[in-house]
This record gives structure tokens, C-alpha cells and sequence, in this order.
């Protein structure tokens, strides 16, 4: 009797990502993400050097009226870093897309998830050293007055600038070139500078106003750094400020992978 033929196999199709992180392939997207900036020293340079020279102006643009810098200094500390993270981050991810390098890593088994995170890791890297040095020079250069720690300073600065990045990425999945990744910054960066407290208290604003202010995340940036201007130790409200500013990064790098796309249209 004739043993029954064996059907043929058909070769396996590569699985697909998950919707876990693999911290292979994001550590991997991060490589290679600054493997490409240090490649671009102009890029480099506007990110971590930018924030230290408009803090130097505006030291000496108030140079007869070193309180006025001690007043607003501390808040212009964390958005400086959000804005240039905001804009660098935009154009960067834009250009992948419309290179068609973004389609082409899409092709592999690297789920959104994992692009999304190594985007945020890399620029992350970079948002430390921006931050670390632009406290640096304000604090013990610019000898801006801060009643709480520096290194508490330094992590409002961190959280600004990986909200900044975080901003950068969910817009450029709506823009189709890099004038128009540069036009969101009117429409998403200027209502919180004008809304955040820097030129007025939030509640000597219209109650409108004051009410659209109150979630906006930039907001809570200056009042957590206001919190370590006016303290000597970690409040409360401090604590508030952070968690609010960390939780919208991550809200909005969630967001940022699931608008994803292969290729700008």
C-alpha cells in the first residue's frame, strides 16, 4: 500500500511586528537616526546650541535689569528647548518620509511603535545634552537666581524638550513638505507661548482664556519651572507640573504612532 504523498510546503511568510515595543529595533532606529545627524552639523548645532545663545541675548538685553532675567529666564529655559525640539524634529521626520526611506523601513518588521520610539530616543539623547548645557550656562554663567535645585531646573528643561519632539513627530505626519511642517509651528507652538503665563499671570487672563490655558501643556512647564524660581524644595504642585508635562509627551508619541504614515501623498 502507497503511503499518502506529503503536500508541499510553502515557504513562511516573515511575521509581522507586534504591537509591543522591541527594544532591539528601537535601540537600533535610534542608532541610526544619529548615525545620520552627525552627519548634518547644521541640524546638531540648532538643536544644542540655539537655546544657550538666545538665553546669552537675553541676559544682556536685560543687562541693566538683572531681575527682570531672573523672572522670566527660568521659564523661557524649558520653551526654547520644546520649541527648536518641535521644529527640528518636524523637518527631520518629514524628510524621511518624502526620501521614501520611512516606506522602505515600514517594509521591514519594524512595527510604528518601534519607529515612533527610536525617533524619541534619539532626538531624546540630544534633548539631555540641550537641556544639561542651557541650564548650565544659566545658572552658573548668566547667574540666574533659583531658589529650588538646578538639577530640578534640568528636568523641567528634559520633559520641554521631549514634548517638543514629541510635537514635532505627530505634526509631520499632516504636513507634505517642509514649509509646511515649519507653518505648524503658528499654529501649534505660539497659542501656548502667548496662553503658558511667561507674559502675564494665567489667572489675570480672560476666564476663556484662562480656561484654554489650563490644557495646554506648556503651561504647566513654566509654572513647574516657576515652582523650583520660588522654592527651596520639591512642592506639590511642582510634582503636578512634571507629571502633566510627561504624560502629554507620551500621550502625544502614542498619537504620533498611530498617524503614521509610509509616504507623504
Amino acid at each position: 500500500m502507497t503511503a499518502p504523498a506529503t503536500p508541499p510546503t510553502t515557504p513562511t511568510a516573515p511575521a509581522a511586528p507586534t504591537g509591543a515595543l522591541n527594544l532591539s529595533r528601537t535601540t537600533a532606529t535610534a542608532a541610526r537616526v544619529l548615525r545620520q545627524l552627525r552627519h548634518d552639523p547644521r541640524t546638531i548645532a540648532l538643536m544644542i546650541l540655539i537655546p544657550c545663545v538666545m538665553l546669552f541675548l537675553l541676559r544682556y538685553v536685560f543687562d541693566g535689569n538683572p531681575r527682570t532675567f531672573d523672572n522670566i529666564g527660568a521659564s523661557l529655559l524649558g520653551i526654547f528647548p520644546l520649541i527648536t525640539m518641535f521644529l527640528v524634529t518636524s523637518i527631520a521626520t518629514l524628510r524621511e518620509r518624502t526620501s521614501g526611506t520611512l516606506e522602505r523601513l515600514l517594509a521591514l518588521p519594524l512595527g510604528k511603535g518601534d519607529l515612533i520610539a527610536g525617533y524619541a530616543l534619539a532626538f531624546g539623547t540630544l534633548a539631555i545634552i540641550q537641556s544639561a548645557l542651557a541650564t548650565g550656562l544659566a545658572v552658573w554663567f548668566l547667574d540666574l537666581d533659583v531658589t529650588g535645585s538646578p538639577w530640578l531646573l534640568l528636568l523641567v528643561a528634559l520633559l520641554d524638550a521631549l514634548l517638543g519632539t514629541a510635537l514635532g513627530l505627530f505634526v509631520s505626519a499632516f504636513a507634505s513638505s517642509e514649509f509646511q511642517a515649519v507653518q505648524f509651528m503658528p499654529a501649534v507652538i505660539f497659542p501656548q507661548l502667548l496662553l503658558c503665563g511667561l507674559f502675564t499671570p494665567r489667572d489675570a487672563m480672560h476666564p476663556a482664556l484662562e480656561a484654554v490655558s489650563n490644557v495646554l501643556p506648556m503651561s504647566y512647564a513654566v509654572d513647574g519651572m516657576n515652582e523650583v524660581l520660588k522654592h527651596t524644595d520639591m512642592t506639590a504642585t511642582f510634582v503636578r507640573d512634571i507629571l502633566i508635562v510627561g504624560g502629554c509627551a507620551l500621550l502625544v508619541l502614542a498619537l504620533g504612532a498611530a498617524t503614521l504614515r509610509r509616504r507623504t501623498a
